[in-house]
């Protein structure tokens, strides 16, 4: 991965942190602290791993594996993409999501 993608990577883990805070919750980037070592890119959602993607194309099952196989024991996996000029769109396994919306219904 080059330097430029690397870079609008830490940019987007950090604006998807600063819009989980206008929603309430304590996020930040994780690597700034603890390194690149499988952790979640933004932390501050209990029971999530998120995967911060912030590019054009979005290799979808890959991104999801890489929560998947990241992800620890109890947290549900979630891909957080955007591309140029759109919105944040959440992705995740349509079981976890079908448990979410039973908890709300």
């Amino acid at each position: 991965m080059g330097k430029t993608s690397r870079e609008k990577g830490k940019r987007g883990e950090r604006e998807l942190a600063r819009k989980l805070r206008e929603y309430g919750y304590d996020a930040r980037r994780s690597v700034q602290y603890c390194g690149a070592n499988g952790d979640a890119d933004v932390i501050g959602l209990p029971g999530v791993h998120i995967e911060c993607k912030r590019t054009e194309r979005l290799s979808l099952y890959d991104a999801m594996a890489q929560a998947k196989a990241d992800a620890r024991k109890g947290e549900m996996p979630v891909v957080i993409h955007r591309k140029n000029n759109s919105e944040w769109l959440v992705i995740q396994p349509l079981a976890d999501w079908i448990e979410m919306y039973k908890e709300v219904k």
